[in-house]
């Protein structure tokens, strides 16, 4: 299979993203809300001098808190999603989209319990790039995983290659979006670091955010590649890993405390 540089994609592609964030007047689409970016997104194409990621801190992660979820949720518009009338709830609960869920591990030895946030890990070599047939997956050259909807046919391999089962699939038609987070049935998804954020210059994640409003502070983000930059000093500071070592995905994210 072919792949495209990084440097390619990103010239490529970071158009389409930069107008999906930053529309300040245009006609709306039936079901579509407009909003004001607080600033226009840089033009310049996306590099690899940085390499964006997160440190997820276990020990400061609450059973049952969901201040990281419910705001991705806010942010992305998982939150105007709605249950099909025709649908059981069992059945939405499988299929509606969800870009972070919290889940729990359990040490069969001890017996210990960590409960995370699990999102797409961002890897280095993320196997649903290589099983794409469309190039609608694709690493951006900062490292961000994320998915073009123009181009996403929906055949979901890249969901069945994901080894932490993170993409969700839109089955039901979209309303009341967000235009810095266009989304649309037929389409994979799923965390994208909150990209359009990325693309105007803005410092943060939706769930790093929430998780330090919440006084807990268990998720840094951060230039990886910048060794001044809090992820990188909390990351020489603690001991840290990632989730499925054994696969050598090099993963954007990772976890203390597991």
């Amino acid at each position: 299979m072919m792949k495209h540089p990084d440097e390619t994609i990103d010239h490529g592609r970071r158009a389409w993203f930069g107008l999906a964030a930053g529309v300040t007047a245009a006609v709306a689409a039936p079901g579509v809300i407009l909003q004001i970016a607080s600033a226009d997104p840089d033009p310049a194409p996306v590099t690899a001098a940085a390499r964006w990621g997160l440190l997820i801190d276990t020990n400061k992660c609450a059973a049952g808190c969901r201040d990281c979820v419910d705001a991705c949720d806010r942010e992305n518009g998982l939150d105007r999603q709605s249950k099909p009338p025709s649908q059981s709830p069992a059945a939405w609960t499988d299929q509606k989209a969800v870009w972070v869920r919290k889940v729990k591990l359990a040490d069969d030895l001890t017996g210990r319990v960590t409960n995370l946030p699990l999102m797409c890990q961002h890897c280095e070599h993320p196997p649903c790039v290589d099983v794409c047939p469309t190039g609608a997956s694709f690493k951006r050259a900062d490292g961000i995983v994320v998915v073009d909807r123009h181009i996403c046919i929906g055949c979901r391999y890249c969901m069945m290659a994901c080894p932490y089962q993170a993409r969700s699939f839109v089955h039901e038609p979209m309303h009341d979006q967000l235009t810095q987070v266009p989304r649309g049935k037929g389409c994979v998804e799923s965390c994208n670091l909150c990209v359009s954020r990325r693309d105007h210059g803005l410092a943060s994640t939706a769930c790093a955010d929430a998780c330090a409003a919440a006084g807990k502070g268990a998720i840094v983000f951060g230039d990886l590649k910048d060794p001044a930059s809090p992820i990188s000093l909390a990351l020489r500071a603690m001991p840290s890993r990632q989730l499925r070592e054994d696969l050598a995905l090099n993963t954007g994210v990772r976890y203390a405390g597991v």
